[in-house]
């Protein structure tokens, strides 16, 4: 059952979950724009740094599965903080590193913390948001992914450049610190999860698994990923290398798909609670289809034509998670929504890096320094766009367990909205 708690503590709640995940995701993009400075400062391979980069997202997986055993079994809000207060521990042992191998443990603790952060984050959301405010929140929380990009990481590296590379993290770190605060003082127990009718099921921690509208869950979400990150870990190289860009103008790019992934998220949110979840999913994926092959398949342009394309391209693909996360949360009885969610971010953290993966054995870099195969990886993109859609299908006529009172959003039946 959900609880609610008043609009104003809603509001107030929702944006200091913003702020967890804009702290985490700035601890994370920041790593990729310093990654010329760490090599020169620690002597660091190519291969080392990506390495490093890399094991923040395994870390992340690992503890992901790890939460299926323990996560529900604790007052969500302590959770949190123990989680939060570990990453901002992780986060300024990154910035007082010595060498390569203390940084690399620091990010791996940093990303276990994270991953478990976010799946706590989304159960708080689904234990205490109505179904029909839902999508809107979660829109909310995740509007932090277009803020980091816009405003977070080009303040990071303006602070890198005058402290040096490890004064982000220390800001990153104390930031966080002041949002731990806030936390402890405004956030309210989460504990109803704890009382739930079955709730003798935590005792099992593979009760996940024996519906199969769960393990579908799991499935669309990995899809969903896998297909958008087939193709975004290469979309500086190929507009440098394949359009005409300056690498100067990346930053420019890339501020402009923040800006429309800021835009369009509460909007999606939105839209998910009047339409219901399923019905937005399916128009986000359709609709991912044609900007995926037009800039997979786009000829050398001048930068207006490219900066427009490519803020299509970000507003409609980092949108698809939300609707995603907001139709397996409501499909998740309260006294399984932490474990779960702990394991659909591992799902999608699996994704992000086998698709990175995949698609990295697939592209051939020519000598001028065009990418070769991208376009034939549009096409894979789509497939699994198509695959999704089919998953989803099956997810909607599946029965599933949801508590009283958390109205689950199937696919042929839209939510209704108060507002």
């Amino acid at each position: 059952m959900s609880a609610s708690v008043p609009p104003r503590q809603e509001r107030q709640l929702l944006w200091l979950l913003a702020a967890v995940q804009f702290t985490h995701l700035m601890d994370f993009m920041l790593v990729m724009p310093l990654g010329p400075e760490l090599m020169r400062v620690f002597s660091m391979s190519t291969a080392r740094f990506g390495t490093m980069v890399s094991a923040y997202t395994l870390a992340s997986a690992a503890m992901g599965v790890s939460g299926l055993f323990w996560l529900d079994r604790f007052d969500r809000k302590r959770a949190l903080l123990t989680l939060y207060g570990v990453f901002i521990v992780a986060t300024l042992a990154c910035g007082a590193a010595p060498g390569p191998t203390a940084l690399l443990v620091a990010r791996m603790l940093a990303g276990a913390c994270a991953g478990l952060m976010g799946a706590v984050v989304m159960a708080i959301i689904g234990d205490l948001v109505p179904p029909e405010r839902r999508g809107r929140a979660i829109g909310t929380v995740m509007s932090s992914l277009g803020l980091s990009a816009v405003a977070g990481v080009p303040l990071g590296l303006g602070i890198a450049s005058q402290l040096g590379w490890r004064g982000p993290f220390f800001v990153i770190g104390a930031l966080a610190a002041v949002v731990w605060l806030c936390l402890l003082w405004r956030m309210p127990p989460v504990r109803q999860h704890l009382t739930a009718p079955s709730a003798g099921a935590r005792r099992n921690p593979l009760a996940p698994l024996a519906a199969p509208g769960l393990a579908l869950g799991w499935l669309l979400t990995f899809s969903v990923v896998f297909s958008s990150f087939l193709l975004i870990p290469y979309l500086g190289a190929y507009m440098v290398g394949n359009l005409g860009l300056r690498l100067e103008d990346l930053s420019w790019v890339y501020l402009g798909g923040g800006v429309a992934t800021l835009l369009t998220a509460r909007l999606v949110g939105q839209f998910a609670d009047r339409y219901g979840p399923a019905r937005v999913l399916v128009a986000l994926l359709v609709g991912t289809v044609v900007p995926h092959l037009v800039f997979t398949h786009l000829s050398p342009s001048v930068f207006p034509v490219v900066m427009a394309v490519f803020m299509v391209f970000m507003a409609t693909t980092s949108s698809r998670a939300i609707p995603t996360i907001a139709l397996v949360t409501s499909r998740v009885p309260p006294h399984l929504r932490g474990r779960y969610l702990a394991v659909n971010m591992a799902a999608s953290d699996a994704a992000s890096g086998l698709s990175a993966w995949a698609s990295g054995l697939w592209i051939a870099t020519a000598p001028h320094g065009a990418l070769v195969g991208f376009g034939q990886v549009g096409w894979m993109a789509v497939g699994v766009t198509a695959l999704a859609l089919c998953i989803l299908w099956t997810l909607g006529r599946t029965v599933h367990p949801v508590a009283p009172n958390d109205a689950s959003f199937p696919v042929h039946a839209p939510q209704s909205s108060p507002h």
